[in-house]
């Protein structure tokens, strides 16, 4: 009896209201047995699924590996960055150590020195290696010698009351000079302009 009774159960039809995906209590759907030779496809699709999930798998490979090779790119080059940034200025300094040696050489004989004009004569030296291992690394002084003012490579300072109407709007004196380094002004020169 309770196995008709069970039949009953899995037989009933329950009618849905819209919206009503559950299913009511008390009632069991009848479950019918996949036949396997109905869902059997040919060899030939049984082939080509195969060849499908190996070039799945071979294309889920070359992912892996590419998104791991970028990844080490990534690092690498970060690590580049840190490196370069950490030693930028390196050859910079290294360049400058020889100007250093010979301020301190000049500082040395100046103890000890009773020619002036030696001794001029070798800070002015020092003076021009210095000024030509600024231009060896792109420094150049912008010109303000009877310069019209430009305030993309001037700061004027003061203006004064212009000696001659030629010079009107030029620079009359400079206070501090301006560098610029590869085009990109990294001091503006400091001027007095006529008015």
């Amino acid at each position: 009896m309770s196995e008709d009774h069970d039949e009953i159960l899995r037989e009933e039809e329950v009618p849905e209201t819209p919206g009503d995906t559950r299913e009511p209590e008390g009632v069991r759907v009848k479950e019918e047995p996949v036949d396997v030779k109905k869902k059997r496809w040919g060899k030939k699709e049984d082939k080509q699924l195969e060849e499908m999930g190996d070039k799945l798998v071979e294309m889920n490979d070359k992912y892996l590996r590419l998104s791991a090779e970028f990844d080490n790119y990534r690092k690498r080059t970060l690590k580049e960055r840190v490196e370069l940034l950490r030693t930028a200025g390196e050859q910079v300094l290294v360049g400058i150590l020889p100007v250093v040696d010979n301020f301190e050489r000049a500082l040395a004989s100046m103890e000890n020195a009773s020619d002036v004009t030696a001794l001029k004569e070798g800070v002015n030296l020092i003076y021009s290696n210095f000024k030509e291992f600024l231009v060896r690394n792109g420094v150049k002084e912008i010109e303000t010698r009877d310069a019209d003012f430009n305030t993309d490579l001037h700061e004027a300072v003061t203006t004064i009351p212009a000696p001659t109407p030629a010079q009107k709007g030029k620079v009359i004196d400079t206070i501090e000079r301006g560098y610029v380094l590869n085009e990109k002004v990294i001091r503006f020169a400091k001027v007095i302009v006529g008015e």
